[in-house]
């Protein structure tokens, strides 16, 4: 029996039409097994991997589910995810489906941001929180987040709350919430931790488990010891050229080392890590998504919550403790019908602890000599760069207005770059990045510079 299309889901009118926009007709499978059953007020435990669509099948019956009077700006709704890039990557789905909802406010509460800007904010009204559970438990602390009108609440990426300590946290702000409101658990799975919350928190709640498709990845082991795992790193890069690559290790250090070895090498890299400030963490983010960096080098911690669909290369520089992590590390790669490339470096002894994990997992592992690169290799270059814009939403700006700056004729300002030469804009509340293609970068930032974006000049500079 085929699955429904969205048309033929008991949808708001507003809803079907902001999906049609989109272009999206069938549901995903764990859209179509939850939102009927969010939609008739069950809790529900839904369980499938990352990139399977799971934001809408909450987020639909979360709007749908929103006093219809939007001057009633009671906080509504309260979504928790473990990571701020998490939270963002929610926000943005969000505001995508709730365009045609007039009035409906959604706001991003997380730490690294003006907490004075979310509390206004929160002071002023708004119908849907996403945030971190941090920083909402403190905006409850204080007042400035009341609690009793929250009839809908979702746990996202649930395990990672625990993986990342969340938990004291998490129960506290579920025990503040109203006892009648609707509760969704999903996550990719659910360990004891997750099972105790849900049996304490939820009621009688229906359980989901679409089993995602098998990911078409292939393995590889190429046996480098740590005195020229720099070398070995580069060989691999140098021979694959991915479009789009990360690179994981376990320690901040290793991180910092790894990526400086990499960019004074010609790559396009960035790094990602418990000592970057968020601001720092937001770029090297915008540039992974726009592709103005082609190589990611990063920590488990500081990676968990990015879902970058589509990877072609995830390398693991230092392997992880346990098969549970290799297995999140290579799934981010083999996406969207690819198939993924997963290499570990790894010296004899590592080799004997892969191998265990291969026989855990059931995958078969390659072991293979090091490619050698050509002496005269270039690594592939990014085709794009990032340009950081001081204004946002807050600022009444549009994705059409930044593209009219930049396609503009120059005698009026504008940066005379064709419409195919602009990629990926990303707008915020108070900021946004847009990626241009690498040899058009220095006009678009002269004539952003010197012109103004609808009357207004911004501040503007070049992420690198």
């Amino acid at each position: 029996m085929s699955s429904p299309t969205f048309a033929e889901l008991p949808l708001l009118p507003a809803l079907r039409a902001s999906l049609a926009a989109l272009g999206l007709v069938e549901p995903t499978p764990v859209q179509a097994a939850c939102i009927p059953l969010l939609l008739a007020g069950r809790d529900v435990i839904g369980q499938s991997q990352t990139g399977s669509g799971k934001t809408f099948a909450y987020g639909l019956p979360l709007l749908q589910s929103l006093n219809p009077d939007t001057k009633d700006r009671r906080l509504q709704a309260l979504v928790l995810c473990p990571t701020r890039e998490l939270a963002t990557q929610v926000t943005g789905e969000l505001r995508k489906v709730a365009r045609t909802m007039a009035g409906v406010r959604i706001l991003e509460v997380c730490g690294g941001q003006q907490g004075w800007a979310q509390r206004q904010s929160l002071e002023q009204g708004v119908h849907i929180v996403v945030g971190t559970p941090g920083r909402v438990l403190e905006m409850l602390e204080r007042g400035v987040m009341r609690p009793h009108a929250i009839g809908y609440l979702v746990l996202d990426e649930a395990d990672r709350m625990l993986d990342l300590g969340f938990q004291d946290q998490v129960e506290q702000i579920l025990g503040a919430l109203r006892e009648d409101r609707q509760t969704a658990f999903f996550s990719a799975t659910f360990p004891g931790g997750i099972e105790a919350m849900s049996e304490r928190w939820q009621r009688t709640p229906e359980r989901v488990v679409v089993e995602g498709e098998p990911l078409e990845l292939r393995h590889v082991a190429y046996r480098a010891d740590a005195d020229v795992r720099e070398a070995a790193l580069l060989a691999v890069l140098a021979e694959t050229r991915p479009a789009s690559a990360i690179v994981f290790g376990n320690l901040k250090e290793s991180v910092k080392r790894v990526a400086a070895a990499l960019t004074a090498a010609g790559f396009s890299a960035g790094e990602l890590h418990g000592d970057l400030e968020q601001s720092d963490r937001d770029r090297v983010m915008a540039r992974l998504r726009n592709g103005s960096v082609r190589v990611l080098v990063a920590t488990d911690v500081a990676a968990r919550g990015i879902d970058v669909a589509g990877l072609d290369l995830v390398v693991n520089y230092e392997l992880p403790p346990r098969s549970d992590a290799y297995v999140h590390r290579a799934g981010r790669t083999g996406r969207a019908g690819k198939v993924g490339l997963a290499v570990a470096l790894v010296s004899e002894r590592e080799s004997l602890r892969l191998q265990g994990f291969a026989d855990e997992l059931g995958i078969t592992v390659e072991v293979l000599p090091l490619p050698a690169a050509p002496p005269a290799a270039r690594p592939a270059e990014a085709g794009m760069r990032t340009i950081f814009i001081g204004g946002g939403r807050k600022h009444k700006l549009r994705p059409g207005d930044i593209v009219g700056a930049l396609t503009g004729p120059a005698e009026a300002g504008g940066a005379a770059i064709a419409g195919d030469r602009i990629g990926k804009i990303e707008l915020h509340d108070r900021f946004a990045y847009v990626a241009v293609a690498a040899e058009v970068a220095e006009r678009a930032l002269q004539a952003l510079r010197a012109g103004r974006i609808k009357g207004t000049r911004f501040k503007v500079e070049a992420v690198d």
